[in-house]
């Protein structure tokens, strides 16, 4: 992450430089979006283009008049990556700064940390992660993939280049957790064989026993849900003790945070992975993003998975306040339970009603040279993990996060 870290202080006179463009002078009397993230610490990497991502997104709908009349104001804190402060600024955005809407989280941690005070407060809500799956709450929406999205789609496509026996790695906390508990269901429904399964702490960065311990089981498959910069490492390391051309690799993490970048094309080339967001879609609506992104900051190599979620999360929003044409919590809330979708960088993107999930795209890719090329589409696919044990038609005042049973 260091590398990615070393990018974003580069493009930070682009970034100051597209703060000084001309842009409408704010009313008095705004629509306030509340912005949560981790736009310093060990998280920037993921969180500063989320950042950017989401004031591009205002600039926008700004630019095209605003909502209901009015200017969209962002309100932003920068949680350092520290999780307290998530709870501090999720306080003070819905009863100081009196906010209408909050988007904001990276980690389950600091999602689960600002999602009551959210709903407490009765102030909509937008997590713009892929993660776990599970969360049943209806003043929250969630825009990520979820694992029957991603891991239902990656599992049979990394098996069918390399066979049944599969080892996992994952991050030692609620989504490595919960996700190697997925990626074990989808190999045994695929006919394989778990072999397998680690777990580390976010500080670990020594993965030699690990492979070590890989080496002598013998699978065929490596799948590797791992977390940040630290884990990084592991990629380098299994590169180095000369294993990527002996055992492939999968990943249901690594790129949301253009960590493929960061490695080199020896060390990443080959490795497979599964998401909604590709910079390599050559699709109209992903080049013009492409270009509003380099126009307002200069260098879209920081364009990543989830810094484009966190824009089509915005979008998603913007359209229901037009629908609703209020941002009355209730009122916004059943335009979006209308079905409401919009047509965003990673494609069609549509809220699904009982679960507040989107429906999403996901694209089995393959990285190469730095890049993520599409190997094949799978359109819009239905949040049914979470559709299994969520159904807030039903159920309204379910809140709840389910760890689903297999």
């Amino acid at each position: 992450m260091s590398l990615n870290r070393r990018n974003f202080l580069a493009s930070s006179a682009a970034f100051a430089g597209a703060s000084m463009l001309p842009r409408i002078v704010m009313a008095a009397d705004t629509i306030k979006l509340g912005s949560i993230l981790d736009t310093s610490g060990i998280f920037d990497a993921y969180g500063k283009p989320m950042d950017m991502a989401a004031r591009l997104a205002v600039d926008e709908i700004n630019a095209a008049g605003g909502l209901l009349g009015k200017q969209v104001e962002v309100v932003a804190y920068d949680t350092q990556s520290d999780m307290a402060l998530y709870s501090q600024y999720g306080q003070q955005l819905t009863r100081q700064d009196k906010v209408d809407v909050v988007h904001g989280g990276i980690l389950s941690a600091s999602r689960e940390a600002i999602r009551q005070t959210m709903r407490k407060t009765k102030t909509p809500y937008f997590y713009n992660v892929l993660y776990e799956g599970g969360v049943c709450d209806r003043n929250i929406f969630i825009n990520g993939v979820t694992p029957a999205q991603q891991v239902e789609a990656l599992v049979p496509y990394a098996m069918g280049k390399s066979g049944k026996k599969v080892y996992i790695l994952a991050a030692d906390y609620n989504y490595g957790q919960i996700t190697a508990r997925w990626i074990q269901k989808f190999v045994a429904d695929n006919g394989g064989e778990t072999v397998g399964v680690d777990f580390f702490p976010l500080d670990v960065s020594d993965f030699g026993s690990t492979i070590a311990k890989i080496q002598s089981v013998g699978p065929d498959l490596v799948i590797a849900p791992l977390v940040g910069g630290a884990h990084l490492s592991f990629f380098r390391q299994w590169a180095a003790a000369g294993m990527k051309g002996r055992i492939p690799l999968a990943s249901t993490t690594l790129g949301v945070g253009n960590e493929h970048k960061v490695l080199t094309p020896e060390e990443g080339n080959g490795i497979m992975v599964a998401y909604n967001y590709s910079q390599e879609l050559d699709t109209p609506a992903n080049n013009v993003f492409k270009d509003r992104w380099a126009a307002a900051y200069g260098d879209s190599d920081l364009i990543h998975e989830i810094a484009v979620s966190n824009y089509q999360g915005v979008m998603t929003w913007a359209e229901a306040v037009r629908q609703a044409e209020s941002v009355d919590r209730d009122a916004l809330i059943s335009a979006l339970e209308s079905g409401l979708s919009i047509d965003g960088p990673a494609g069609k993107v549509t809220v699904d009603p009982r679960t507040h999930h989107a429906v999403l795209d996901v694209h089995i890719m393959e990285f190469e040279n730095q890049g993520m090329k599409v190997i094949e589409t799978l359109p819009q696919r239905q949040p049914i993990d979470t559709q299994a044990v969520c159904d807030l038609s039903a159920n309204p005042d379910d809140n709840t996060q389910y760890e689903i049973e297999f």
